[in-house]
C-alpha cells in the first residue's frame, strides 16, 4: 500500500520565529516544544519517518501536527477544546448552597454557630438540595464568590455620648500611650524546647510548671517609636504611677510644656481621679482618655501584639526573672531600630466611620432599638 507523502509545510519568518522561541524556550511546556520541534524539522523537507525517529515518537504524531500547522498554521498546535466531563449539579444547586451559606445555621434550624464545608454538604444531601456531595466540592463553589461562613469578626455599637471628642484628642495630640499586658505567664516546661531543624519546627513541650504572671507595663512614644516598661507582681495605681515617674523624670519629657497620656478606662487609670492623681505628681502631664470600647485607638496594643509574638509566645520561661530580663532586653532592642507605626486613622476617618454607623442606625432602627433595651 503506498504511503501518503508528507505535506509541504513553508513557515514564515515571524512563524519562524515564534517556532523557534516555542522549541528552545525554558519556559515552554514539554508539549508544545515537541511540537514546535517537529514543524521546524518538517519546514527543512525532513520525512514524518525521518522526523519521527529522530524526536522518538511515532509517525502518526508528526504527521497530526504537521498537518494542524499546514492547516490552522500556529494555532493549530494549541489542544482542541475538549468537553469534559458532564456538570453533576445545576447552576440552581450550586446558587442554593451559596445560599444557605449565607445564612446562620440557627436561623435554619441547624444546632451549630457557623457552617463549615463538611456541614454544609451534609445538610445539602439532607435537605434534598443536592445528591452525595463532597466538602471540597462545596468549598470550591464557595470560593468562587469569596463566602467564608466559618470566619467571623466582631463589632460593638458605640455607647459613649462623647466618643467623637474623646477621640479626636487621641487622635490629634497623641505624644504617650500607656497600658498595662495583664499576667505574662512564667511557665517552665517540663522538658526543654527543642530548636528547630532541617524539616523540623520548634518542639515545645505541652506540660509545664506555672511560675507565676507578672504584669507588664509600656509606655511608648508613638512619635519617636520609643518604649518605657516595667513589670510588677500586679496591675494597680501604684505600678502604673511608677511607670509614670519612671517617663517623666527624663527628657524630653521633664521639661516639655505638656505631655498627653494616652490611655483605656482600666481601673489603675480610670475617670477624673486618675487625672487629677497625674496633674498632682506632674504638672505638665495630661491624661486623656479613649472612648469607651475603644482600646484599638491606643497604639501600645500595636506594641504589645509584637510581643506577644517575638518575646512570649511560645511562653518558655524557668521563673519571673527571666521574664522580666527577656522583656527589658527585647525593648533595647526594639527601641534600637524601631520606626513609628503608620498610623493612618485620622479625624476625618472618624467623622466618615461615626456617618456610616449614622446612616446603619437609620436603615435598621430595629437594631438600635435591641441594644437600648439591653
Amino acid at each position: 500500500m503506498a504511503v501518503a507523502a508528507a505535506r509541504p509545510i513553508s513557515p514564515t519568518a515571524a512563524e519562524r520565529h515564534r517556532l523557534k522561541k516555542a522549541a528552545w524556550g525554558h519556559k515552554t511546556p514539554h508539549q508544545l516544544r515537541q511540537r514546535a520541534h517537529i514543524v521546524l524539522l518538517a519546514a527543512r523537507g525532513r520525512s514524518n519517518a525521518a522526523i519521527a525517529a529522530e524526536m522518538g515518537v511515532h509517525p502518526d504524531t508528526v504527521r497530526r501536527w504537521r498537518g494542524r500547522f499546514a492547516d490552522q498554521r500556529l494555532p493549530g498546535l494549541a489542544d482542541r477544546k475538549r468537553s469534559g466531563r458532564p456538570r453533576s449539579f445545576t447552576a440552581l444547586q450550586r446558587a442554593q448552597a451559596k445560599a444557605l451559606a449565607c445564612q446562620l445555621p440557627a436561623e435554619t434550624g441547624v444546632p451549630l454557630s457557623r457552617w463549615s464545608c463538611p456541614e454544609l454538604a451534609v445538610e445539602l444531601e439532607g435537605r434534598g438540595i443536592t445528591g452525595p456531595i463532597s466538602p471540597s466540592t462545596v468549598r470550591r463553589w464557595l470560593r468562587e464568590e469569596a463566602i467564608k461562613p466559618w470566619q467571623h469578626r466582631s463589632w460593638i455599637f458605640i455607647t459613649d455620648p462623647a466618643f467623637r471628642p474623646k477621640a479626636e484628642r487621641v487622635l490629634d495630640p497623641y505624644v504617650i500611650s500607656a497600658d498595662e499586658k495583664t499576667s505574662v505567664q512564667a511557665r517552665c516546661r517540663c522538658h526543654p524546647t527543642l530548636a528547630p531543624g532541617q524539616a523540623r519546627a520548634m518542639r515545645v513541650n505541652h506540660t509545664y510548671g506555672r511560675g507565676g504572671a507578672p504584669a507588664y507595663l509600656a509606655a511608648y512614644d508613638v512619635h519617636q517609636a520609643r518604649v518605657f516598661g516595667c513589670t510588677a507582681p500586679r496591675t494597680g495605681i501604684d505600678p502604673f504611677m511608677a511607670l509614670v515617674a519612671q517617663v517623666m523624670s527624663q527628657e524630653p519629657y521633664a521639661s516639655a510644656k505638656r505631655v498627653f497620656w494616652i490611655v483605656d478606662n482600666g481601673s489603675s487609670h480610670h475617670g477624673q481621679a486618675a487625672a487629677d492623681r497625674l496633674a498632682a505628681a506632674f504638672p505638665n502631664a495630661v491624661l486623656v482618655h479613649t472612648p469607651i470600647h475603644a482600646s484599638w485607638m491606643n497604639q501600645v496594643e500595636v506594641y504589645f501584639s509584637v510581643v506577644q509574638r517575638k518575646v512570649v509566645s511560645p511562653n518558655d520561661f524557668t521563673d519571673l526573672t527571666q521574664v522580666g530580663d527577656r522583656l527589658r532586653a527585647f525593648e533595647d532592642r526594639y527601641n534600637a531600630t524601631a520606626q513609628p507605626f503608620q498610623w493612618k486613622f485620622t479625624t476625618s476617618d472618624l467623622d466618615d466611620l461615626l456617618a456610616r454607623l449614622d446612616r446603619h442606625t437609620a436603615d435598621h432602627p430595629e437594631e438600635s432599638s435591641r441594644r437600648l433595651a439591653a
